[in-house]
């Protein structure tokens, strides 16, 4: 992980003063836990949990909110401040404030969707099956949440056989018994694998 750190921090900014990188993958997968350990190693870095600007009504139709209330104002250079959704009493909460920083992650599904991709500097794909990804959610989220998976699964299929993710990632990362192993995904360079390999040994492990 330190090693991702440091590539990652070595990147030029790709959205205003800010390297944008997204973390993506079917729900389920672990993308919030991977970014918050990312972040720790990054300092301390934000994290921006898509979960909080998709809502009910508007599982994937979110693009527009994100591009208002965080991107355009990153690209300026300015804050941003968001709404965050309350998933449990179904709206809208009090602006919340993003200051530019030197890297900001964006985690969840949909962070590597074709209208974020030119703003991100890298986008890393949490590579789980997706039958397994939904097994793993439904099982953390129980029979609360029962009919809100029974709506969510044939979305993400579709969101994902309209606007694929995977292809465009630059990295791939697989959840092991003894950390994260780190691939090369379909639009990563070979510097970049060669860079993590050498610094997290053999197995690319962090």
């Amino acid at each position: 992980m330190h090693t991702l750190a440091a590539l990652l921090r070595r990147l030029p900014p790709s959205c205003g003063p800010v390297r944008l990188i997204g973390v993506d993958g079917h729900a389920g997968s672990g993308k919030s836990t991977f970014a918050g350990r990312l972040a720790a190693e990054l300092g301390g870095a934000p994290v921006l949990r898509l979960d909080d600007i998709a809502s009910h009504d508007e599982l994937f139709d979110w693009t527009g909110r994100l591009l208002s209330q965080v991107i355009e104002p990153l690209e300026r250079g300015d804050t941003a401040h968001y709404a965050p959704y309350d998933w449990r009493a179904r709206r809208f909460g009090a602006p919340r404030p993003l200051p530019p920083a030197p890297v900001i992650l964006v985690e969840g599904v949909g962070a590597g969707r074709e209208a974020l991709r030119p703003r991100l500097a890298r986008l890393i794909w949490m590579e789980l099956p997706r039958e397994e990804a939904w097994a793993r959610g439904r099982a953390r989220d129980g029979a609360e949440q029962r009919t809100f998976w029974d709506g969510w699964v044939p979305a993400e299929r579709r969101h994902f056989a309209d606007d694929p993710s995977r292809p465009f990632a630059h990295l791939l990362v697989r959840q092991g018994q003894k950390g994260y192993e780190m691939l090369p995904g379909p639009a990563g360079t070979a510097s970049e694998a060669h860079f993590l390999t050498q610094g997290d040994g053999p197995s690319a492990m962090c």
